[in-house]
């Protein structure tokens, strides 16, 4: 049998005020009758029995609503294991009946939520890949907000970043480093270890992402070590580089081996107004060969740079006399020491990739642009261009030796850069600007 709604037992409740209610007329005519200051009392008395009614009859309800009123309170608070019992199967045991199912499925969705971010904690915790989160704190200056195990051991050996400011946890890290991270978006570079060992140069790559979370601007840095793979990649260009000597010795031997044996046989029938085609087809295929040698003996054997001091002033004009670019003129006293023949061979190069890249995208010749800035102990060059910029694999591999991503392209101009840059004891990084196109930065020792 259905339970008694909660309007029949709330007029239960309220019978004996709605009684009282009823006689109160009957009794004020009698209470006249009897005078004013019975009435007055009595009326006092009437009052307060019937309060008093009402507060007994309501007690349950208030009770039910001042605990509704606490648990969801409590699931403000994410507290969930809370709960609420009414007797009987009226509208107000329904009411508590929905509470506590959503209460349940509170709960099951705060369990879900935490199971996630604990596997993507473990998952961002133990990543290879080095992660830092800034915000500004406030004044101005950017601090960590959060970092990986990663990013703990290679910037801070191991102790927590947290709170730390970044001017103040770049001064203890590699100038290379710092430098990528002040350019800002994507960049390639390479450390070298402090004894200067080559084979203990390691690269990275710098990946840097912002956005607004809870109204403020957040950076995003995502650093990633590329050395084995690079020496992955370094196994399979040498296997590339070797088939494509093999392709091109081939393409002019067999050719000269097929004329010299047509020209002994012309010779044999005495026909020799023909040799003179064939040794000059002979001869085109040689220079073409040793043209293609010379190529990457220059690169396999680079001399050690002749140092001078030079202006840098001078020297950029002669450049602009060879192929176009814009330039703010440099200090009168901005002077280097580098070799003027092997530095202009890397940047002719750099200055031509520039031109090409800035064409390809439809920009003109006015788009490639040179800069240089004295930093506190280096020189920095940059090289700009318009063009599409570089895809993540291509920056990974720009430098290698025979890489490249043109039809007919060696792969040796980069890489010869790279190693001229190099023997000046300066370094060389690629990275994707904001607004379009590519950057190469070419650091320097300062000072001549």
């Amino acid at each position: 049998m259905r339970t008694r709604s909660f309007t029949f037992r709330l007029f239960l409740r309220l019978l004996p005020v709605l009684g009282l209610a009823a006689a109160m007329p009957w009794l004020l005519a009698y209470w006249i009758d009897r005078g004013w200051a019975v009435t007055a009392v009595s009326t006092v008395l009437l009052l307060a029995l019937m309060w008093w009614t009402l507060r007994r009859a309501t007690a349950p309800i208030r009770s039910l609503l001042r605990s509704l009123a606490g648990i969801t309170s409590s699931y403000r608070d994410g507290e969930y294991n809370f709960g609420v019992h009414w007797r009987g199967d009226d509208e107000l045991a329904q009411l508590v009946k929905a509470h506590a199912e959503l209460g349940d499925v509170l709960r099951e969705q705060r369990q879900t939520l935490v199971q996630r971010e604990l596997l993507l904690d473990s998952m961002v915790q133990n990543t290879p890949v080095a992660m830092l989160l800034l915000a500004d704190g406030g004044d101005g200056v950017s601090r960590v907000v959060f970092s990986n195990i990663a990013a703990r051991k290679l910037l801070h050996g191991g102790w927590k970043l947290e709170g730390k400011r970044m001017p103040d946890l770049l001064e203890n890290l590699p100038v290379e480093l710092r430098n990528a991270i002040a350019r800002g978006g994507d960049s390639l570079f390479a450390v070298r270890a402090e004894n200067g060992d080559e084979d203990d140069e390691q690269v990275y790559h710098l990946s840097r992402r912002g956005f607004h979370l809870n109204g403020r601007l957040h950076d995003l840095l995502l650093l990633r070590l590329l050395t084995a793979e690079l020496r992955r990649q370094e196994v399979q260009t040498w296997k590339k580089v070797i088939r494509v000597i093999s392709h091109e010795l081939n393409n002019s031997l067999a050719p000269i081996a097929s004329l010299a044996h047509s020209g002994a046989e012309l010779l044999r029938r005495g026909r020799g107004e023909r040799l003179q085609d064939v040794f000059g087809t002979i001869e085109e295929r040689a220079r073409h060969l040793e043209g293609f040698i010379r190529g990457y003996a220059r690169f396999a054997k680079l001399p050690q740079p002749q140092l001078q001091t030079i202006a840098w002033g001078p020297y950029l004009a002669g450049l602009q006399q060879q192929i176009p670019f814009r330039m703010a003129p440099p200090a009168d006293d901005l002077c280097s020491r580098i070799d003027p023949a092997q530095f202009s061979q890397a940047l002719l190069n750099l200055l031509k990739n520039a031109h090409e890249a800035s064409l390809d995208n439809g920009a003109g010749n006015d788009a490639v642009e040179v800069r240089l800035a004295r930093l506190a102990q280096w020189l920095r060059i940059e090289v700009l261009d318009r063009g599409g910029g570089m895809n993540e694999a291509v920056l990974h591999n720009a430098l290698m030796p025979f890489y490249s991503t043109k039809r007919n392209g060696t792969g040796l101009g980069l890489a010869l850069t790279r190693e001229i840059i190099e023997a000046h004891d300066g370094r060389i990084s690629l990275q994707n600007r904001n607004d379009g196109g590519l950057c190469v930065t070419l650091l320097l020792p300062a000072g001549p």
